[in-house]
Formats: structure tokens, C-alpha cells, sequence
């Protein structure tokens, strides 16, 4: 692939979260005029940047610089840069065009693309159809908002080659094509920070579908309140999964796309048993002095934070939760889940930002609210709250960038204080 060499490519966010670590890699290996530019600074990016050494690279960090949206021959855009930047009308208005890696890959890729989104559960589904689907073939990649561009896996794809897409509302925004296979977990609130309205939330969601045609296949949740909406406007063949009882959703869903895809009934049951999960989705971490600790940190909303503590309930009833919760608010109703508090959980120390704040307005009476500057001081304060056959429960239901680099970064200290 030469069509890069040489050409004046703008990647605007880097991030921390891998994506943007992949793209460049793409763009320097196929000889291109690579240009980094980020808001955040190098010691923000050290991560990312120490991923990037020893390749030709230039960055404006801390800032951007009107005259690179100018000059470039395309701007690769972080999905997290909101399309109503400034800087993107400046390079909108000198014709400039802008891309996302995912929006690229679909244009370049020969690849059958399996995309699945939803607003919670996109992580383990995919993951979990892509451990499905290896069990019969090599040829198959997983790739997305998991922190793996599908650009860097584009010079090794074959035609034929199925590829798993994990896909946020943010990556979906500005899609033109859609997969061949399209997966929705399911919609609830969530970036309401980010969306002026829920409408607008769903919108982009639909770009998952909008542009398939009736070759291709769209699998829906049967029980999610959008679902009808979406097979109406979908031009696609419609197939329904159901979360009977005793069945997770993901798994419901994984389990229909790979029927869809010709995979044998044992063959699924077989992969379901061996699959481990996605690190930082109620992921086990330790049992210290006969209390276990689980981290939840990608329940970055309220919704996810009572799934969490209904399934920990349900599996250990004796057990008393300590909820380590709380961080920035994306425009969400803490209302349910300070009622699920107040019902189901024992104590509750919160991590400092604007989301914790709205959960303490709502459990004015609730009396066993502990509040903490860290993450270290939170699983200090769990320890010394808990007592043998106790669960600590790290599930924030809200953002973690005031005090995180990310959710990721959240979930890594919270593991590492606990094994310290």
C-alpha cells in the first residue's frame, strides 16, 4: 500500500486509550508525513508517546496550530473530537478532507466487517463472538473501540477476512457504509455530555445500519425498548436475540451472530464455557483476608452500576457490597441507582467530581457515604470498612477524567492497590 507515501497526514488526538497509537503506526509504515496533534501534553501522553519512539513522527502537543489543518492532505480525527471543532471547519473550509481510522479502514478494507454497538455490553459481546468465531478460523481480527485501530491490522487482511468491530456512538458518527453484520446491545442514556438529546444519541447509533442493504443482516435485542424503532427504518434482514433467563445478554447476542454466521451449536456452547470476559467488565481481582474484590470501572454510567450490584446480590446473598463509585457526570440521572443504593449496598465511598455530588444529593439519608481524594484512599477506606465474606465492588457509573487518565487508568490503580 503506497497511496499514503509521502502525503501530509494530520492526526488530530492522540489519546490514551490505544486507538490513536495504532493509526499513527499505520500512517509512519506506509511512509507518510505524519503530524500528532493533541490538546493534551507530552507528560499527559507520555504513555502513548513511549509506544510511538523510533518512529518518524512530529507532534504538536498542548495545543493546536490553525495553519496544520491547512496543509494537510487528510486529518484522521480521535472519535472523541466532537465534529463541531473549530479547527474541522477550518480544514472543512479549505477542502481538506477529514476521516476517522474506522471510516478509512471501511473505505480501504476488503475485510466482511461484523460491527457491534450499544451502550453497555459492545465490549464483551465482541470480544466474545471474536473468541467464537476463532475456534473455526485464523482468519478472523478483532478490532475498534477496544484500543485497537483497525488501520493497523489493514495491511495483514485479506479478502474474506472477517473482522470484528467494536463501535462506539462516537466512532459511528461520522460512518458512510455500514458492516455487513450489524449488532445492537442495547440503547440507554448515556453522553448526554456530548448529545444534545437522547434523539441524538440514537441517531448516531443508526448509522450502524443505515446503510446496509437487504443482503445484509442486523441482529437486535428483542427485548430493548429502540428495537422496534430500528427495524423499521432498517432495510436489512432483521433477526431478534432474546436474554432468556439464565442467559446474559452478551451472550444471547454473541450466540445469534454466530449462528447467523454458520457456527455449530456445540461449537458455541464450547467457546461460551472457555471464554474469560474483558478486563474491567466485574472482572474478579483478588480475595484479601476473605473479602473479594471485583473491578467494574467501564460502568461509566448509573445503568451499569445496578446491573453490577443486582448480579453480585443474586450470586453472593450473604454478602454485604462495598460500592467504591462516583467521578465526573456525562448529563445522567443518578436517581435509580441512589435508590438501589440505599436498598443494596452496605457502604459507599465515593471518588471526588461532579457525578458524586448528584449521587449524595439524592442519599440525604442514606448515612454510610464515605468521601476519598484517590483511588489509593478509596480501597484503604473499602479495607478498612469490609469484613470477611464481604465484596469490594468498584463500579463508578460515571467518567474518570478528572482523576484518571482514563477508565482503563481507573481500573489499573484500583487492581493495583488492591494486590499492594
Amino acid at each position: 500500500m503506497t497511496r499514503f507515501k509521502n502525503k501530509k497526514i494530520l492526526i488530530m488526538g492522540l489519546g490514551l486509550h490505544g486507538g490513536g497509537v495504532g493509526t499513527a503506526k499505520f500512517f509512519a509504515k506506509q511512509g507518510a508525513e505524519v503530524l500528532v496533534t493533541d490538546l493534551k501534553t507530552e507528560e499527559q501522553l507520555a504513555d502513548s508517546l513511549q509506544k510511538l519512539r523510533g518512529l518518524k513522527i512530529k507532534y504538536v502537543l498542548g495545543g493546536h496550530k490553525e495553519e496544520d489543518f491547512i496543509s494537510a492532505d487528510l486529518i484522521i480525527k480521535n472519535p472523541d473530537v466532537p465534529n463541531s471543532s473549530p479547527y474541522l471547519e477550518i480544514a472543512k473550509k479549505h477542502k481538506v478532507p477529514v476521516e476517522t481510522d474506522t471510516t478509512l479502514f471501511f473505505k480501504l478494507s476488503k475485510a466482511f466487517i461484523i460491527g457491534v454497538t450499544g451502550t453497555k455490553g459492545k465490549s464483551t459481546t465482541a470480544s466474545l463472538i471474536f473468541h467464537i468465531l476463532k475456534t473455526k478460523s485464523k482468519r478472523v481480527f478483532l478490532a475498534g473501540n477496544i484500543g485497537i485501530s483497525p488501520l493497523e491490522l489493514l495491511p495483514k487482511i485479506k479478502r474474506g477476512d472477517k473482522i470484528i468491530l467494536e463501535l462506539s456512538s462516537f466512532a459511528l458518527e461520522s460512518l458512510t457504509q455500514s458492516p455487513k453484520i450489524a449488532v445492537i446491545t442495547n440503547i440507554m442514556e448515556d453522553h448526554l455530555n456530548r448529545y444534545a438529546s437522547m434523539a441524538e444519541y440514537v441517531r448516531a447509533k443508526k448509522n450502524i445500519f443505515k446503510f446496509q442493504t437487504s443482503k445484509d443482516i442486523l441482529i437486535l435485542n428483542k427485548e430493548d425498548y429502540y428495537s422496534p424503532e430500528f427495524a423499521k427504518s432498517a432495510k436489512s434482514k432483521i433477526i431478534y436475540f432474546s436474554s432468556k433467563p439464565g442467559v446474559a445478554q452478551n451472550i444471547a447476542a454473541a450466540s445469534e451472530t454466530a449462528r447467523v454466521l454458520g457456527i455449530d451449536e456445540k461449537i458455541i456452547q464450547k467457546a461460551i464455557k472457555t471464554f474469560k470476559g474483558v478486563p474491567g467488565r466485574q472482572e474478579f481481582v483478588a480475595e484479601v483476608k476473605g473479602v473479594k474484590y471485583f473491578n467494574d470501572t467501564t460502568a461509566t454510567m448509573p445503568e451499569a452500576v445496578i446491573v453490577a450490584i443486582e448480579n453480585f446480590c443474586e450470586k453472593y446473598p450473604e454478602s454485604k457490597i462495598i460500592l467504591i463509585a462516583g467521578g465526573q457526570n456525562k448529563g445522567l440521572s443518578y436517581l435509580k441507582l441512589s435508590d438501589i443504593i440505599k436498598e443494596k449496598v452496605g457502604d459507599l465511598v465515593l471518588l471526588p467530581g461532579s457525578a458524586s455530588e448528584k449521587i449524595k444529593e439524592s442519599l440525604a439519608e442514606f448515612k454510610k457515604i464515605h468521601e476519598v481524594n484517590s483511588m489509593r484512599e478509596a480501597v484503604k477506606k473499602a479495607e478498612e470498612l469490609a469484613q470477611k465474606g464481604d465484596i469490594v465492588l468498584l463500579s463508578p457509573g460515571a467518567a474518570s477524567f478528572n482523576i484518571f487518565k482514563n477508565e482503563f487508568d481507573r481500573g489499573d490503580q484500583f487492581v493495583k492497590f488492591v494486590k499492594e
